[in-house]
Order: C-alpha cells, then sequence, then structure tokens
C-alpha cells in the first residue's frame, strides 16, 4: 500500500516550484490562481527570492503548499494514495490533494494561519530547540518538571524530537537535557514556539476560519498530527486541525500507525526530501520514494 506524505515548514528551497511551472500547464495554472488569491506573486519570491526570503512565514507556508498541490496535480491518474499524512502545515496539502478541501480554500486557510501564527509569535518570546539521542519519555518528564512553558512539539523519529515554549523555559530545558545525556540540545532559529500552548491566539484565530469553511468527506484515510490514527469525517478532520496548532506533531507514532495498517512505500509530495529521511529513521525496513524525481 502507498502512503503520500506531505512536508512542513523546512523544506522550501530557493527556486522551488519553477520547473513544475516551465514544465507543466496544470501546475502553472495552479501557481497563478495562488498569486490572484494571495495578492501578490508569491511565484516571484518562490522562484527568485533568496533563502531569507523564503523563510518568512507567510511566505513559506503557501509556497511549500501550493507547491505540494501542484505535485499531486502533475501526477493526475498516478496520484492514487491508499493513505496521507502531512507534517504540521503539510497536512493542509494533504487535504487538499485529496478532495477534503478545494485548493482555493486551502490556500486561504494556510495563508491566514501563516499571519495567525505570525501575530502569535509577537506576543510572546518563544523558540523550539531540536533535542538528539534521548528517549522520549525522558524529554517529555524534563519539559514536566521545568518551571515555564515548554513541551514536546514534534516527535520526528526516535532520538529526535522538538520542544516548544517560552524561550527561557526551553533554555533551561536543554541544559537539563545535555545533563540527561542529550548528544544536543540545540535552540532552533524559529520565529516562535510552534506547536504549543503560546500558540493559543493563532489557534483561535484559526478556528473561526476553518468552521466557516467547506470540509468534505476524505476518500482516503488520512492519518492527522494530532491523533497519529486514520481518520476520514470531515468534521472530525476539522477538529484535529483546530487542535493542531497548540498540540504536538505525532510523525513517528503516524508513521508507525500507517506501517501497522499496511503502508509499505511512503511518497514524498513536495519540495524537499525531509520526510523520506525521517521515515527512514523510523523503520528502516520501509521503501521511501519522492513523487516526481
Amino acid at each position: 500500500m502507498n502512503a503520500y506524505v506531505f512536508p512542513g515548514q523546512g523544506s522550501q528551497f530557493s527556486g522551488m516550484g519553477k520547473d513544475l511551472y516551465d514544465s507543466h500547464s496544470e501546475a502553472k495554472a495552479l501557481f497563478e490562481k495562488a498569486n490572484q488569491i494571495l495578492g501578490f506573486s508569491l511565484t516571484n519570491i518562490m522562484f527568485e527570492g533568496s533563502a531569507d526570503d523564503l523563510k518568512e512565514t507567510r511566505v513559506t507556508q503557501p509556497a511549500i503548499f501550493i507547491h505540494s498541490v501542484a505535485v499531486s496535480r502533475v501526477l493526475g491518474n498516478a496520484f492514487k494514495p491508499d493513505m496521507v499524512a502531512g507534517h504540521s502545515l503539510g497536512e493542509f496539502s494533504a487535504l487538499a490533494s485529496i478532495g477534503v478541501l478545494s485548493f482555493e480554500d486551502g490556500l486561504r486557510l494556510v495563508s491566514q494561519r501563516a499571519q495567525a501564527m505570525q501575530e502569535a509569535c509577537g506576543l510572546e518570546k518563544g523558540t523550539m530547540a531540536a533535542v538528539l539521542g534521548l528517549e522520549d519519555g525522558i524529554v517529555e518528564q524534563v519539559c514536566d518538571q521545568t518551571e515555564g512553558v515548554v513541551v514536546a512539539a514534534n516527535y520526528n523519529c526516535p532520538g529526535q524530537l522538538v520542544i516548544s515554549g517560552a524561550y527561557s523555559a526551553v533554555a533551561s530545558t536543554c541544559e537539563s537535557l545535555k545533563e540527561k545525556g542529550a548528544r544536543r540540545a540545540l535552540i532552533l532559529p524559529v520565529g516562535g514556539a510552534f506547536h504549543s500552548p503560546l500558540m493559543e491566539p493563532a489557534r483561535e484565530k484559526l478556528a473561526a476560519a476553518i468552521e466557516q469553511t467547506p470540509f468534505t468527506q476524505a476518500s482516503c484515510p488520512i492519518y492527522q498530527n494530532v491523533v497519529a490514527q486514520a481518520v476520514t469525517d470531515a468534521e472530525q478532520i476539522k477538529s484535529n486541525l483546530i487542535a493542531q496548532l497548540t498540540a504536538p506533531v505525532r510523525w513517528t507514532q503516524s508513521v508507525h500507525q500507517m506501517a501497522s495498517d499496511g503502508a509499505t512505500i511512503f511518497t514524498e509530495v513536495g519540495p524537499g526530501k525531509v520526510l523520506q529521511g525521517l521515515v527512514k529513521k523510523i523503520d528502516r525496513d520501509l521503501e521511501t520514494a519522492a513523487a516526481l524525481s
């Protein structure tokens, strides 16, 4: 069985999507429609912007979403997932690719999500840190024992967990984790505390937008970050998508569950190869591929 997986923030690169735009009419039409919806030329930034230009949340999230959905459209009839999943932002790409959301509605939600997250970042100084070489339970325990807001945010693969929260609490947790034997506990160059309680203002804004957006029943199961289980019901998908901003990305658990449910090949749909690498670290026996090589 084929699981199609969709990347999140961090997979962007300068020039992304240019080959799709130049080579495929379906992709070109999608990119042009995106520029109209957003009210600025995102394609100019994607094709010609610097790495720093692409790091802006208002740019990064729509760019990855558009790139991923364009790839699924270019695949056409070859895009036949038995199941899908997306890493954080990638969940929106997955939903649009299987028709739960229209492309237009998905892009509007992603744009609103990016804006709401950017605004929440300005309310309180937050950050994230990558922790390598410790069991998840130890990291969770240290977070629980640290004063201030700090939580496990991204379960990326065994031995690689990202924590998130108030800057001082994350910094303090990093020191404690090094004492516990972490190979690395490194604060990341991000704008805020994503997937933590500090994103509550963004969650509230996004919830209002999601509730007003039509969702349809999924044509195949989507393994959502919040539950790491197969979901097809439109209302449940909405609920999980709203919860996602302040809840952890359970990627390790999602991949294990998809494999348990029969997935043998994980095809990455979108820019980069981040998810292929993570899947291999979760289970080296699983096959990985890029949707377009």
